[in-house]
């Protein structure tokens, strides 16, 4: 892929499954949420193995272990091996575990999947800042993590141990909507100490290096639903994106990207998978995909035809890419989306 400015969807005369050897799945808002897993995502992922593609699941979320992840997968329904999962929990320790000596003490503000990743790295997890640690390291810890575990890891950042992050992502889906994420609990340190973590997580290069040591991809596709991590950790690492909007990122925020928050693919699920993607061709002043023509105007995006909302969709991201260039566009989609139902 080349870091050039994407300024429309990408087309595939193969299924993406066919194209790539290995999908790099997201887990929350993606293949699962609140527990439970996305409509057509089962189905989707079952073919996509059937047919040769190797399938692995990397998250941000270092609460649960690799051995959980796949656990809860194979019970979704989707056969897991532990060696399938990685998680920024794996990505943080190989971080600290090149910085610290091997046997250090690391202060873990996070749950099980970060005190099992930093043993994996020959590390020893501690609970107090007195227990003299040459690290802290913060990863999400679930709604059950208490204000105190916050308080513990400033006062070890206060006296200058080095601070290290699994993920910053501000929100994580939940069955019952949006939740804050590890990156609102990595600013309340933040602000109390006025330091800055080292970061592993998506979009971060240590997170794409962990995740082709460990899965030896060599045309990856990275599968997504949030422009900021999934996307970005595309555009950092050099490979191609799907983005599927079953998770936080809608209709608006897709048109509204910047460069590097740009998917190679758009599709509404998983069965984006399965299928080659339409081709996006210029038309006059304007986009064409599917039944659709797109062109930017003065103020806002205007769309015209019928056919599929997808299709329309792609469409508008051509017409707003290329207005914008590099940044964000500022041209109003919106009634454009609503006549999409987007």
């Amino acid at each position: 892929m080349s870091r050039s400015v994407r300024t429309r969807p990408e087309g595939s005369g193969q299924a993406l499954s066919e194209a790539y050897d290995t999908a790099l799945l997201d887990l929350d808002g993606v293949v699962y949420a609140g527990g439970n897993a996305i409509v057509h995502a089962v189905a989707s992922l079952d073919a996509a193995r059937a047919g040769g593609m190797r399938l692995a699941y990397v998250t941000n979320n270092a609460l649960r272990t690799p051995d959980a992840v796949a656990g809860h997968l194979t019970e979704l329904g989707i056969p897991t091996a532990a060696g399938d999962v990685i998680t920024s929990a794996q990505a943080v320790a190989r971080l600290i575990a090149e910085q610290v000596p091997a046997g250090s003490r690391v202060l873990v503000i996070g749950g099980e999947g970060l005190r099992v990743a930093l043993r994996e790295r020959g590390l020893e997890p501690v609970e107090s800042a007195d227990d003299d640690p040459a690290a802290v390291v913060q990863g999400f810890g679930g709604p059950d993590l208490t204000w105190g575990r916050f308080a513990e890891a400033s006062y070890a950042v206060a006296r200058g141990v080095p601070w290290f992050a699994s993920n910053t992502d501000l929100t994580i889906p939940s069955g019952r909507g949006i939740a804050p994420g590890n990156g609102a609990a990595v600013e309340v340190v933040r602000i109390a100490t006025g330091a800055e973590p080292q970061v592993a997580g998506k979009p971060l290069p240590p997170m794409h290096r962990e995740t082709i040591l460990r899965t030896g991809a060599e045309r990856p596709l990275v599968v997504g639903d949030r422009l900021d991590t999934d996307i970005e950790g595309a555009f950092n690492g050099e490979v191609d994106s799907l983005l599927v909007l079953t998770g936080v990122t809608d209709g608006a925020q897709v048109l509204a990207a910047p460069a590097r928050h740009r998917p190679t693919f758009v599709d509404a699920d998983l069965r984006g998978l399965l299928t080659g993607q339409p081709e996006v061709a210029a038309d006059g002043a304007g986009f064409r995909c599917g039944g659709w023509t797109a062109t930017a105007g003065a103020e806002r995006l205007e769309l015209a035809g019928e056919g599929d909302a997808l299709d329309g969709l792609r469409a508008l991201c051509a017409a707003a890419w290329t207005a914008a260039g590099p940044e964000s566009c500022a041209l109003d989609g919106g009634k454009a989306l609503a006549r999409l139902g987007l």
